[in-house]
């Protein structure tokens, strides 16, 4: 089955151009079948680019998926145009005034690492999107700093600046083989980072209830899982795009900024050389694993989700 996309927005060019089924809704319609209902609250600022990213995984899974995008209410956008926001996003204030539910809902980071939690101008709406989770929404996967704040929400766990830049593709070790979010994972693998903050393992391992899946020696935990939320926290970057890391690399030399070559992302580390892709596998079999445990577990009937 496909993932249910407007013709008009531009991720449904983009994954048909990559063989990805895509429907219409008003072709999803016609169908005699419940689809999963999964939305995106994004919250990076180029929001096409990160629409196309997770669609891409969220529609290579074999059930039908009615993919809807989410923004913060009173937060203005400066790197995409405003018609695009006012086609396609609806304003959470809207969908919670609306009762509606999903299956499941993705959190995306946000450049802000540096600020405090509380210091985020949104962070006030998006404490309301966290606790509105619970009763309206079967499975919630907070992402990079989407993650860290989900879990400093819930279980106060903090994130602490690093003195480096973590960046680059790191390698990471499988912790608990017989997750059912790790189906077919290979014993390690490497997964993007691009990040200037990080959660101690220790502070992890303190709360009772969470269940750390994927760590890296050298990056710390990467996955957990928070059963009693709905919830997993993911702190990198499955869904990048090959050049998502270069894009970041070429902007800061561009402007100035001191960045250090992307670890283990170029062959021999020289950037004149196209990096490598050798993640996209397992983002695939992860968003599928989640994707897959939300309809083995989501009530037919949506009212009956968060209660």
């Amino acid at each position: 089955m496909p993932i249910t996309l407007p013709a008009t927005l531009p991720a449904f060019a983009v994954l048909r151009r990559e063989g990805v089924m895509v429907m219409t809704t008003e072709r999803a319609a016609t169908q005699e079948i419940r689809p999963l209902r999964i939305a995106l609250l994004n919250l990076m600022p180029k929001k096409i680019q990160t629409e196309n990213q997770f669609a891409r995984l969220i529609g290579a899974t074999p059930l039908q998926i009615d993919f809807s995008l989410i923004r913060m209410t009173e937060h203005q956008t400066r790197n995409t145009a405003a018609e695009h926001m006012q086609e396609f996003y609806r304003p959470f204030a809207d969908i919670a005034a609306s009762g509606e539910k999903f299956d499941g809902l993705i959190i995306t980071g946000a450049p802000i690492e540096h600020l405090a939690f509380e210091d985020v101008t949104y962070w006030p709406e998006l404490q309301q999107v966290m606790d509105w989770t619970q009763s309206h929404v079967h499975s919630t996967f907070g992402v990079c700093w989407g993650g860290m704040a989900m879990i400093n929400h819930f279980h106060g766990v903090r994130k602490h600046m690093l003195a480096a830049k973590a960046f680059g593709c790191f390698r990471h070790r499988v912790v608990q083989p017989t997750s059912p979010y790790l189906r077919g994972f290979s014993d390690d693998l490497v997964i993007p980072v691009s990040r200037w903050t990080e959660m101690k393992q220790a502070e992890i391992d303190a709360v009772p209830g969470l269940v750390t899946l994927l760590a890296s020696d050298e990056v710390g935990p990467c996955l957990i899982d928070d059963p009693s939320h709905r919830a997993l926290y993911v702190f990198n970057h499955f869904e990048y795009d090959s050049d998502t890391l270069k894009q970041e690399y070429d902007r800061d030399v561009a402007n100035g900024t001191a960045i250090n070559v992307p670890a283990n992302y170029y062959p021999d580390n020289d950037p004149s050389r196209p990096p490598q892709n050798r993640w996209r596998s397992h983002a695939h079999l992860l968003y599928g694993n989640w994707i897959n445990e939300i309809y083995q577990s989501t009530p037919y009937d949506m009212a009956l989700i968060g209660t």
